[in-house]
């Protein structure tokens, strides 16, 4: 059975500092603020107890304070372990702030307000949090201009499509004025995908609401409560294409080379841009011949042969991969790259916005992402007959349906494909 410790924030100080509790279950980790403070030198590091002294007479209800705390968060691992809920930090910590506030807990607590908390004591990624504020800021967003009561009990299927509609409208600015405030608000047509995120947060969010006992509303599970999503022509670069732009000479342009250099590592090891930028010399291993690195948004271990290409890079970077820029910058360099490269070839795109489907022309090279890597790997891959389930041991995936999503090949590259394949001849 997992045990509670105690840790002071700043032991060293001379001021009272801050008491944190910390539960370690199942490869998780609970650090929660006690909100109780001591001065480190009435501390009994072995104990994790005030120390009993004249000097601190508050020791015995402060330590009673801990116990109590201890007690709670063992007592609610256990409760939910026997009604089979799995136990999360999120889950302990919520039992742990009733212990602390008790009849207080709660009662002024709005769903916006919860999903504010739940955003802030979050220990997930950086693009989730993202995420999860850009789908706050929405909500409040809606619930200005709408004039629409959103709270735990109305996120039912009346909601779900009048929130639909409100994303679906085209662009206007309304102002609205708040508490002798004037808020401008301005409202684009939102694509379909978009507003599949929304809705995917606002079911993690309730979910979590229900989890802790906030809310019995279970409208969201409905059937029609449903994420929204299509699947949206994404590009790849073909091997002559990639070549194409390995053999561009940079000689003079050092800025474009080493964004040429870092993208077509990413076109042959299939790595994320938040793992390119991670990798060390350390992670380059057996003679240089692969990168074995733990990814970021899976936590698996990955171990990648090198092509001839990423070879020749790390050798010209002594060892190791370009300097790294930002995501957003490297994307702008990546379409100046292909246009210098000649994919220039229009395509024609269509996309659900605003509940309309729209068919927009681009030039190629203007759709090229540091993500087009990752895409051009798996589908080059797939197209050279490397087996699905080792092009899935380097990309991640679980499923073969969700990788087949991933490759992204023309009837033109289907046909080539299978123009050898005993069937067919």
């Amino acid at each position: 059975m997992p045990d509670a410790t105690f840790v002071l924030k700043e032991p060293n100080s001379s001021e009272p500092t801050l008491i944190y509790l910390f539960f370690r279950f199942n490869k998780q980790k609970l650090k929660y603020s006690t909100s109780e403070k001591i001065k480190p030198k009435y501390w009994n590091d072995e104990k994790q107890r005030a120390k009993e002294t004249r000097s601190f007479p508050n020791y015995a209800s402060l330590n009673n304070t801990l116990d109590n705390l201890a007690r709670t968060v063992k007592d609610a691992h256990s409760d939910l372990i026997r009604e089979k809920r799995a136990p999360t930090p999120f889950k302990l910590k919520d039992a742990l702030d009733k212990s602390l506030y008790k009849e207080d807990y709660g009662q002024k607590t709005t769903f916006l307000k919860f999903v504010e908390l739940l955003i802030k004591d979050s220990n997930r990624k950086p693009n989730t949090i993202k995420k999860w504020q850009q789908t706050l800021n929405k909500l409040v967003e809606f619930k200005n201009a709408t004039q629409t009561e959103v709270d735990f009990d109305t996120i039912n299927m009346e909601f779900y499509n009048r929130f639909i509609q409100y994303l679906n409208k085209k662009g206007y600015t309304q102002t609205v004025s708040r508490r002798g405030q004037e808020n401008v608000i301005t409202k684009k047509n939102y694509a379909m995908n978009t507003i599949g995120g929304f809705i995917k947060a606002i079911k993690i969010f309730m979910n979590e609401a229900v989890d802790r006992n906030m809310t019995k509303n279970l409208e969201y599970r409905n059937r029609n409560f449903k994420v929204t999503d299509e699947e949206v022509d994404k590009i790849y670069l073909s091997q002559t294409e990639i070549l194409n732009i390995y053999k561009i000479d940079f000689t003079n342009d050092k800025r474009l080379e080493k964004v040429r250099d870092l993208f077509v590592v990413g076109c042959y090891t299939g790595l994320r841009f938040s793992d390119l930028i991670e990798v060390r010399p350390e992670n380059i291993i057996n003679g240089g011949s692969q990168i074995k690195i733990r990814t970021e948004k899976t936590s698996e271990i990955v171990v990648i042969p090198l092509h001839k290409f990423v070879k020749e890079i790390i050798l010209k970077y002594n060892g190791s991969l370009p300097p790294v820029i930002s995501n957003q910058k490297m994307n702008k360099y990546l379409k100046e790259i292909g246009e210098i490269a000649g994919i220039d070839n229009t395509l024609s795109i269509a996309i659900t916005r605003g509940g309309k489907t729209e068919n927009n022309s681009f030039s190629k090279f203007d759709l090229i992402t540091t993500h087009t890597a990752r895409r051009s790997f798996a589908t080059n891959a797939y197209l050279m007959d490397v087996p699905s389930i080792s092009i899935m041991k380097i990309t991640g995936h679980t499923t073969e349906r969700s990788f087949m999503k991933y490759i992204k090949i023309s009837q033109e590259d289907n046909a080539n494909k299978l123009i050898n394949h005993p069937f067919f001849n």
